[in-house]
């Protein structure tokens, strides 16, 4: 029996002070993440509402929407390519440099579609180059997403991890907040002539600012010690990906089936209901504002799951988020169908907040299925999965179904909650995997062994 186990009543347990690394990487993580997330979030946005018209406006209004659905795919399938790449390099030469690179590429092409020049003026050109800069945005995002969890994680104290790597799935409803309040503002200050002109450029354009903040940020972390002290293992004996999906690939199917329910109820609810909430008699500056203040809710989820994550286990926080999803999957659309502004608020707030506080639990899951040689390229193959597998068709077969069943929501509602069920059955059969040191987990309400015994005052 551990000493923090025999420690008498007089004396209460104290988390020691994360180490100024493990702060740095944190800080650095989190906002990297978002700014990262930023320009993918305001993608997804204007695919809904403004691509359709001003790349697409030669097919109708309804294969428009799916043609610039299509686009938004490209990222994800880009996505394991990506992941692949970056997975492979940053097992072999390190987390830090790799995250660099990905974060430049990323604002680079977000610069580019800020710029790019509708069909009208240019033709076939336009979607073209916004497909490619879109595979680019995808690319850089496979080896950023997993990059910056295992950056945090493998500097965190051991008994936070759960909640440091939490921390970075913050990444993506803060840029969606920050996202949507700026498209807000500008829907509300511009007419709808100069937003379809320039005003949907500027996020897009502020890339360049958002780059040089996170570079500045990510100088100031060194590489991290689980890799520093692998690493004449990991320049011998990295990897390849065909090796990690040899020995790990059917690990790597039960990842990406157990968090599937996470994100295509994200893309279902945050990217596709943009469509339909607008197309059911929301107006753009309200539909935004039920987004913006859904994904301020699920920030407090993804705080709450981390926490719960390192007390109780990462699994059993992506089940209690992944049934709550399920829920929402039933009655989402007979609730956003009334047209009532503060139902479809609750109710958009409630599947994110589901979804958040499962994705909470996704970062150290993924991260201690794998040995530290191939933790970034299994990582990054089961993350890029879920996402191409489930986040990528979401919004394009959500509007297909919608136009082949003649306006029911029934045939969404059956594929999402279908999914879900499949996914539960899946992790009821998991367990949580050992520490990223290769010890047994102990899940006893937060009591862990990087603790200090601290006498009480």
């Amino acid at each position: 029996m551990s000493a923090i186990q025999q420690q008498s009543p007089g004396i209460r347990r104290k988390r020691r002070p994360a180490p100024p690394q493990a702060r740095r990487a944190v800080t650095s993580g989190t906002f990297g993440s978002a700014l990262e997330w930023f320009d993918f979030a305001v993608y997804g946005a204007m695919a809904a509402t403004v691509f359709p018209a001003l790349f697409f406006n030669g097919m109708g209004e309804a294969a428009g929407l799916l043609a610039s659905f299509a686009t938004f795919g490209v990222g994800f399938f880009a996505r394991p390519l990506g992941g692949i790449v970056f997975g492979h390099l940053g097992d072999k030469v390190g987390r830090r440099k790799i995250l660099l690179i990905t974060f430049v590429s990323m604002g680079a092409a977000s610069l580019a579609i800020g710029l790019l020049p509708p069909v009208s003026q240019i033709g076939a050109a336009a979607p073209i180059l916004l497909v490619a800069m879109r595979f680019v945005q995808g690319f850089a995002l496979g080896g950023e997403a997993t990059g910056a969890q295992l950056m945090t994680m493998e500097h965190a104290p051991r008994d936070r991890r759960a909640f440091y790597g939490a921390l970075m799935a913050m990444g993506s409803p803060i840029s969606q907040v920050a996202a949507n309040l700026a498209l807000t503002l500008l829907s509300a200050t511009l007419s709808e002539q100069a937003f379809m002109a320039w005003g949907w450029r500027v996020p897009f354009l502020a890339s360049i600012l958002l780059v040089a903040v996170g570079v500045y940020i990510r100088l100031k972390v060194e590489e991290t010690p689980v890799f520093r002290e692998d690493v004449a293992e990991a320049a011998a004996a990295t990897s390849t990906p065909a090796e990690v999906l040899r020995g790990h690939g059917a690990t790597i199917v039960r990842l990406i089936l157990a968090f599937s329910p996470i994100v295509i109820t994200f893309y279902v609810v945050s990217v596709y209901g943009l469509s339909y909430l607008t197309n059911i008699g929301f107006s753009r500056s309200q539909t935004f504002t039920i987004v913006t203040i859904a994904n301020l809710c699920s920030v407090v989820a993804i705080w709450c799951g981390g926490r719960a994550a390192d007390r109780f286990g990462r699994r059993r926080v992506l089940m209690t988020g992944s049934t709550g999803t399920l829920v929402a999957a039933v009655v989402f659309f007979p609730v956003v169908d009334t047209g009532s502004f503060p139902a479809a608020l609750l109710m958009v707030s409630f599947a994110l907040v589901c979804a958040q506080f499962g994705n909470a639990g996704q970062g150290a899951l993924f991260a201690e299925a794998f040995p530290t040689r191939m933790r970034y390229t299994g990582s990054a193959l089961a993350l890029t999965g879920t996402n191409l597998l489930f986040a990528a068709p979401a919004p394009f077969l959500a509007s297909w179904l919608l136009e082949v069943s003649g306006g029911s929501t029934l045939g969404i509602t059956a594929f999402w909650a279908t999914t879900i069920v499949v996914a539960l059955l899946v992790m009821a059969r998991m367990g949580d995997y050992r520490t990223l040191e290769g010890e047994r987990h102990h899940f006893d309400g937060g009591r862990a062994a990087d603790r200090a015994d601290v006498p009480a005052e």
